[in-house]
C-alpha cells in the first residue's frame, strides 16, 4: 500500500521485513517495566524520554522502533533514527534485528548525525555548490589547507597557528554560523580581525576542491534545507518518525537540523522522540547545549515527558548518593533514580595525605577485592584530569597489577610526554639520535625533512651522532641561512642546558628546557580541547621527577617503566580513564580519586562558565558515581605537591553534598574538611595532629578552611578564599604553562612558581624601607619599597622580589 502523503511504494524487502517484524515482536512488551512500556507505546506526537543512568535507554529506543515496524505505522525507510557514535548505531541495528527476527538492512536512515548528513548531501550536492563525489577532509587535511591560506595572508603562523583557527571554525560550524553570521567580537579574536575572512576563504577553497569537512556535513544540509524548501518538504514527508539518542549532547547545528526536519506540517503530527538525560550532559566544552533538552516542551508544545527512574545497574545506596548530589543543580528537569534491588554497600569516602598515598590506598583496595574473587575487569579508576593517571600507573607497575588506559595512551606514551622526554634525553645524552630527530622541529623551527636528511648524510659519513653533525654543519654553508640559524640556536640551547645538569635541580632544569625550547608555549597557544590537558600532563611529569636524585636516574626509571609495560598485561586488568571517557560504561567497583576544590570541580570550568560550569562538573560527578554497580569509593587528598612545593587543598564541595545516611567514612583515615554532617567532623583526623593543614567545618554546607597554621603560612602554600571561590587553582591553569598561577591566598596575594605577586590591601606594612627582613624561601634581604602590605625586597641571594609582608619577619 502506498504512503498517502508521499505516494511512495514500499519495497518488497521493506514489506517482508515489516511482516516478519509483526510476527516476531509479539510478546516483546512483556519484558518492559511500566515506564519503559509507556515510552515505547506512546508513538504519536512529540515525546521526551528522560532516561536516567542504567534505566534501559537503549532497550526503550530499539523496542520503540520495533514497535513502530510491528504495528505497521511505518516502513523501515520512513524512520529516521540518529545516534552520536557508529558503535551505538550498530548496537541499535543488532537489537532491532533481534526483535524483528532479522538483520536490519532495510533501515537506511539509522546512523550517526554525520553519516545521515553526508547521505543527504550527496543526493543534493549541486544545490550547495558541490559535486556528488565530494571529498571529506580529516583534521590534518583541514589544518594543511588553513596553513596555506594563513601564509597567503602573510600571517605569522607561529603567533597564529592553523590549529587554533581550525578550532575556531569548528566551533562556529557547531553553532551553525556561516562566515557572515560570526559575531564581530569572535571573528576579531584571530590574527587581528582576519578570522572571518580566513573562514570565508577556507569555505571558498573547499568548494574549489569539491570537499567538505565534518562540520559541513550538517552546516551545508542546514543551508540546503533553508534555501530549498522543496527538498526540506521531501524529507519531512518521507520521515514519519524521528528518533534521537543522547539528545542532551546535541549542539546548535544538530538541534537546528532536527528542528527543520521536525517542523509541523499540515495534517501530519510531529512524531519526534528524543531520548536523553539532562543529568548526564557533560560535553559543554565541545559544543553540547544542555538547554536543548531542557526546553524540549517549549520547542514542541504538548510534548509528553516520560521519566525512566527505575535503575537496573546500581545498588540503593549508590543511587541515593548520586541523586542527592545532582539535586543541587538548578538547571535540570528533575528525576530520582531508585532500584527494586538491594541497598548494598554505601559509597566510601577516604581522605589521604597526598596523591602518592591515594594511589597506594587504591592499589591496596583493588588487591583486597582481587583476593576476594573480584575480577580486575570489573574495576575502574575514573579521574577528572588525565595527569592524575601517572601516579596510579607508576604504583601499579611497582606492585605488578595489570591495568589498561581507556580513551588514550598510557601516561608515558602520550605525545607531549614523549616529546618532553626526548628533550631531556638529548640533554642527558647528546648521542641519542632518535630523541633528537623527534624534537628537532618540534615546535616548528623550519627544520624539515631536507635539513634532517643532510644531517643524516653527514652523520653516517663521519660515523657521529646527529647532534655532533649539526655542530659541524652550522659552521658551513650547507644549509640555507634560516635553517642554519635555527639549528645553531637549538644546539646552543642544548649546550646551555647541559651545562646546568650539575648545578640546577633536575626538575627545575626540566621546566627550563620546556620553557626555553618553546614547547610549553606551543601548547599554550594551541586552542584545541586537548591542549589544557597536555599542559597539565607536562606539569605532572615535572612533579614526578622530584622523587629521583638526578635526571639520569629519572630517565632510567622511565625506560624501565615503559619497557615493562607488557609484563603485567593480561585480559584481566583494571581500567583507568577520565570521567568523560567513562560515560556509557559500568563496573562493579569504581574508584573516584581527586575530589578536591580546583581539581574537581575544575577551576577552569568555574572561571570560564560560572554556574553553568559548576553544574556541568556536578553532572560529571553524578556520571562517575553511577558507573558503579556495587562499590563506589571516593578519595580526596589533603595536599598536592606542585613543582616540589606543598599546597594544601580542601575537599570538593561535592563531598559535602553527599548524603550522610548513604556514605561511609573510611575508618582510621583522616577526614580533614569533611565536617559537620551532624557529627562534628566524624572524630579525630590525623590532619589535626599534623597541625599544618588542618581545617574544620562548622556546618555540613561547605565552608572554607579557617585560620592557616604555622607551617602552611611559613611555606606560603596554603590556599584559601571565603565564599564560593575555589581552592587549588594550580589545576585550573590549563593554558598557563609553567609560568601560570599556582595558588591564591586569602588576603588577595597570588604565588607564581614560588614568587608572590601581591595585591596590596592598602594597609600600611609594619616593615619600612631599609628594614632587614627574612623570608623562608628567599632568605635575608632589605626592604627597598613598600606599597601598603606589598613589599619590594632586595634579597641577598635571590635578588629583587615582590612579597606580602606576612611572609617576612624582622631579621
Amino acid at each position: 500500500m502506498a504512503d498517502p502523503v508521499t505516494h511512495r511504494q514500499p519495497s518488497l524487502a521493506e514489506r517482508a521485513m515489516a511482516a516478519r517484524g509483526e510476527a516476531a515482536a509479539i510478546g516483546y512488551l512483556a519484558n518492559l517495566n511500566p515506564e519503559q512500556r509507556a515510552a515505547v507505546e506512546t508513538i504519536d506526537g512529540p515525546v521526551l524520554v528522560l532516561a536516567g543512568a542504567g534505566t534501559g535507554k537503549t532497550r526503550v529506543l530499539t523496542t520503540r522502533i520495533a514497535h513502530i515496524l510491528a504495528s505497521r505505522r511505518a516502513f523501515p525507510g520512513e524512520i529516521l533514527a540518529v545516534t552520536f557514535t557508529n558503535k551505538a548505531a550498530r548496537e541499535m541495528k543488532e537489537r532491532i534485528g533481534h526483535l524483528v527476527g532479522e538483520a536490519v538492512e532495510g533501515m537506511p536512515w539509522l546512523g550517526t548525525f554525520h553519516a545521515t548528513g553526508v547521505k543527504m548531501l550527496r543526493r543534493h550536492a549541486e544545490l550547495v555548490g558541490l559535486k556528488p563525489g565530494f571529498s571529506i577532509l580529516d583534521t590534518d587535511d583541514q589544518i594543511r589547507l588553513l596553513r596555506q591560506l594563513i601564509q597567503a595572508e602573510n600571517i605569522d603562523e607561529k603567533r597564529w597557528p592553523a590549529r587554533v583557527l581550525a578550532g575556531a571554525i569548528d566551533g562556529w560550524k557547531n553553532r551553525a554560523l556561516t562566515p557572515d553570521k560570526v559575531p564581530a567580537g569572535e571573528g576579531g579574536a584571530y590574527a587581528n580581525g582576519l578570522g572571518v575572512k580566513l573562514y570565508k576563504d577556507y569555505q571558498d577553497r573547499l568548494k574549489v576542491l569539491n570537499a567538505v569537512d565534518f562540520g559541513d556535513l550538517l552546516l551545508e544540509v542546514i543551508r540546503l534545507f533553508r534555501e530549498n524548501p522543496d527538498v526540506l518538504a521531501h524529507y519531512q514527508q518521507r520521515f514519519k518518525f524521528l528518533l534521537v539518542d543522547e539528545y542532551q549532547d546535541t549542539n546548535v547545528a544538530q538541534y537546528l537540523w532536527l528542528r527543520l526536519l521536525a517542523q509541523r506540517q499540515e495534517g501530519r503530527p510531529q512524531n519526534i522522540c528524543c531520548v536523553g538525560d539532562d543529568d548526564q550532559s557533560i560535553y559543554g566544552w565541545r559544543g553540547a547545549e544542555v538547554d536543548n533538552i531542557l526546553r524540549f516542551d517549549k520547542d514542541f508544545p504538548g510534548a509528553t515527558v516520560i521519566r525512566l527512574e527505575r535503575n537496573y545497574r546500581s545498588t540503593g545506596h549508590i543511587l541515593a548518593a548520586a541523586s542527592h548530589l545532582i539535586a543541587h543543580n538548578e538547571g535540570r528537569l528533575g528525576k530520582t533514580l531508585f532500584t527494586d534491588g538491594e541497598d548494598g554497600e554505601r559509597p566510601t569516602l577516604t581522605s589521604v595525605w597526598d596523591s602518592e598515598e591515594e594511589a597506594r590506598s587504591v592499589g591496596e583496595e583493588i588487591e583486597q577485592l582481587q583476593r576476594q574473587g573480584h575480577a580486575l575487569n570489573e574495576m575502574a579508576i575514573l579521574v577528572r584530569a588525565s595527569f592524575q593517571m601517572r601516579e596510579f600507573e607508576d604504583r601499579f607497575i611497582t606492585i605488578g597489577l595489570p591495568y589498561r588506559v581507556i580513551g588514550g595512551p598510557r601516561f608515558y606514551e602520550r605525545l607531549e610526554i614523549r616529546d618532553a622526554l626526548a628533550y631531556l634525553r638529548c640533554v642527558a645524552q647528546p648521542a641519542d639520535d632518535l630523541a633528537f630527530e623527534r624534537i628537532v622541529n618540534t615546535p616548528k623551527r623550519g627544520l624539515g625533512d631536507a635539513t634532517l636528511q643532510l644531517l643524516h648524510d653527514h652523520a653516517r659519513a663521519r660515523n657521529v651522532p646527529l647532534m655532533q653533525a649539526a655542530r659541524v654543519m652550522v659552521e658551513t654553508e650547507e644549509f640555507k641561512p634560516k635553517a642554519r640559524n635555527a639549528l645553531k640556536s637549538l644546539i646552543d640551547a642544548f649546550d646551555g642546558w647541559a651545562a646546568k645538569l650539575d648545578t640546577l635541580p633536575h626538575q627545575e632544569l626540566a621546566e627550563l628546557v620546556l620553557d626555553e625550547s618553546g614547547y610549553t608555549e606551543m601548547w599554550q597557544k594551541d586552542r584545541t580541547a586537548e591542549a589544557a590537558g597536555r599542559l597539565e600532563n607536562l606539569k605532572e611529569l615535572v612533579r614526578s621527577m622530584e622523587e629521583f636524585e638526578n635526571l639520569a636516574g629519572f630517565l632510567e626509571h622511565i625506560a624501565l617503566v615503559t619497557d615493562a609495560r607488557g609484563e603485567g598485561e593480561s585480559d584481566d586488568a583494571v581500567s583507568i580513564m577520565t570521567l568523560h571517557s567513562a560515560k556509557g560504561l559500568e563496573f562493579d567497583s569504581v574508584f573516584l580519586p581527586g575530589w578536591e576544590e580546583g581539581l574537581f570541580p575544575h577551576q577552569r570550568a568555574l572561571d570560564e562558565s560560572g554556574r553553568a560550569g559548576l553544574e556541568e562538573e556536578r553532572r560529571l560527578a553524578y556520571v562517575g558515581i553511577t558507573r558503579a554497580r556495587r562499590n563506589a569509593r571516593i578519595y580526596f587528598a589533603g595536599n598536592r605537591r606542585i613543582h616540589g612545593l606543598w599546597q594544601s587543598t580542601v575537599p570538593s564541595r561535592f563531598v559535602n553534598e553527599l548524603p550522610e545516611g548513604h556514605v561511609t567514612i573510611a575508618e582510621g583515615l583522616g577526614t580533614s574538611g569533611y565536617g559537620g554532617m551532624g557529627r562534628g567532623g566524624f572524630g579525630e583526623s590525623r590532619f589535626d595532629k599534623a597541625g599544618a593543614f588542618s581545617s574544620t567545618y562548622a556546618t555540613p554546607g561547605w565552608q572554607r578552611a579557617q585560620a592557616q597554621k604555622s607551617l602552611a603560612d611559613a611555606q606560603g602554600r596554603f590556599t584559601g578564599r571565603s565564599g564560593s571561590q575555589a581552592f587549588g587553582s594550580t589545576f585550573a591553569e590549563g593554558r598557563g604553562g609553567f609560568q601560570g598561577r599556582l595558588t591564591e591566598r586569602s588576603g588577595g596575594g597570588r604565588t607564581i612558581d614560588g614568587e608572590l605577586v601581591a595585591k596590596s590591601t592598602g594597609e600600611p606594612s609594619r616593615h619600612k624601607v631599609g628594614d632587614r627582613v627574612f623570608h623562608l624561601k628567599f632568605g635575608y634581604g632589605e626592604v627597598v619599597a613598600a606599597d601598603g602590605n606589598k613589599l619590594t625586597v632586595q634579597f641577598d641571594k635571590a635578588g629583587e622580589k615582590k612579597v606580602v609582608d606576612s611572609f617576612v619577619e624582622a631579621a
